[in-house]
């Protein structure tokens, strides 16, 4: 019924007097009316914002499958686009004894009559098979066969030693437009990788390098850096076991070829009859390396065990029948037999006392140490120093050779101390250690523990692989 219908007339006055009231209690209150109001209107947002999230399943959402064809490019334009482009054929080959210009050409993949002539007429040509084999070559030809370049790399002519300058040349035979070949030889340094490896010793060192796929320049590094350890001649047991982290070379990228492609050995276990030895490499600031363990205790003794590196010893110190003489006598000193020519190296610091000819001795060199000791190297087929001179630990004082009383090719090497023989191997044992700088230590730790991570990965190789 409307209110305003003269049948309501108390109904009216109520309301009327009810919102006389209202308005009489909002102008009384108006600053709670406001802020209760207020805290609702946030109630009913906080709602609203918990809410407005929700949608609905992706599941339930209606699906539509559009389908559009796809016209591919005429193949045939691809193929003949294809076949337009010039090819570049490359590859690598490394250089043999009884190669001629025509044979590595033609492993090479070369048909080219003018480049073989070109490297049998050109004096600079001539130089990619001139020398010793096992250069690296590679070459890149054209779809026909006809040689566009030709790169040859090979050690630089100072090159050699593991210790001595680790670079290569490279030759660059390149065809130029009108058909004519230019050379370009340079120098360059060589790269470096690291590579791990370990194995175990089943009847000798290098059986088991080989077995572990281990350069032998690698296994010689290792006899020497526990040489003063280890003699590795008569202490190797079946079971031992080695890891080692050694350097790769490389040429451009490529692995190098000559000298076993190897550099240095940066790190080394060796366990033997159930004792762990360990080495690592360590260079200071003054440009000079050598072997420590761990701790920083330098395996470099004032004495090396050995006038040359890992060798055959023919005759130890200790009595022995004379093989020209044909008696019993005590033979004072240690035979190693190796080719003539072998390089022959001082065993520690001193001064060149002798050398020259002496008697049975042949060809002799004597260097005289600190405390007494003197060092003797006869039989050579060379020498290589003054009297007088100052020889550093392992420089070359000549080469193995069979001059005076001997009946082969082999050193005699000796020791004395005080004008008295003694045993090479207990003198080189028992000389005391090259103390490393404390100045150099935070470094050295340094680049042990990284070496040492490497080291234990190259550990886990042990059994992969030679063990049974």
């Amino acid at each position: 019924m409307p209110l305003d219908t003269p049948a309501a007339p108390g109904l009216t006055a109520s309301l009327r007097a009810a919102a006389l009231a209202a308005r009489q209690f909002l102008s009384l209150h108006r600053r709670g009316v406001v802020t209760t109001l207020a805290v609702l209107m946030t109630g009913f947002g906080v709602t609203a914002f918990g809410i407005a999230p929700l949608a609905p399943d992706a599941a339930e959402l209606p699906r539509r499958t559009i389908t559009e064809a796809v016209e591919p490019e005429n193949l045939l334009a691809q193929v003949s686009a294809l076949a337009e482009l010039p090819l570049q054929l490359r590859r690598s080959e490394t250089t043999r004894p009884s190669d001629t210009a025509d044979t590595l050409l033609k492993r090479l993949g070369v048909a080219d009559a003018e480049a073989a002539r070109f490297l049998r007429t050109d004096r600079h040509g001539q130089r990619v098979l001139a020398g010793r084999a096992g250069k690296m070559v590679s070459a890149e030809t054209d779809d026909d066969g006809r040689l566009r370049s030709l790169v040859a790399r090979y050690p630089a002519e100072d090159d050699g030693a593991i210790t001595g300058p680790a670079r290569f040349n490279r030759l660059t035979i390149e065809r130029a437009a009108d058909g004519s070949f230019t050379t370009t030889l340079e120098t360059a340094p060589l790269g470096h990788t690291t590579r791990l490896a370990g194995g175990v010793i089943r009847s000798s060192l290098f059986a088991a390098t080989d077995e572990a796929g281990i350069p032998d320049a690698v296994a010689v590094q290792m006899a020497e850096m526990f040489a003063a350890e280890i003699d590795f001649h008569r202490e190797l047991r079946r079971g031992d076991e080695f890891s080692v982290v050694y350097e790769a070379l490389t040429a451009d990228g490529e692995p190098i070829t000559w000298n076993q492609g190897t550099g240095r050995v940066l790190a080394a276990e060796f366990v033997n009859d159930g004792e762990a030895h360990q080495a690592v490499w360590f260079q200071g600031a003054d440009g000079k390396g050598g072997y420590s363990d761990f701790r920083g205790e330098s395996k470099r003794r004032a004495f090396l065990a050995s006038p040359m590196e890992f060798s055959r010893v023919t005759s130890g110190f200790a009595m022995r029948m004379h093989p020209i003489h044909k008696v019993m006598r005590a033979h004072l000193g240690t035979d190693y037999g190796a080719p003539t020519g072998t390089p022959v190296r001082t065993v520690g610091d001193g001064v060149v006392e002798f050398a020259g000819r002496q008697n049975g001795y042949g060809n002799v060199v004597i260097v005289r140490h600190a405390g007494g000791r003197t060092t003797l190297y006869a039989h050579l087929s060379r020498i290589d120093v003054k009297k007088g001179a100052r020889v550093d630990q392992g420089q070359r004082v000549g080469a193995v050779g069979a001059t005076g009383w001997a009946t082969g090719p082999h050193l005699h090497f000796e020791v004395r101390v005080n004008g008295v023989h003694q045993n090479p191997v207990k003198i080189a044992k028992a000389s005391e250690a090259v103390v490393l700088d404390a100045s150099q230590r935070p470094r050295f730790q340094q680049v042990a523990l990284a070496l040492k991570t490497q080291l234990d990965v190259a550990d886990d190789l042990r059994g992969v692989v030679g063990r049974e």
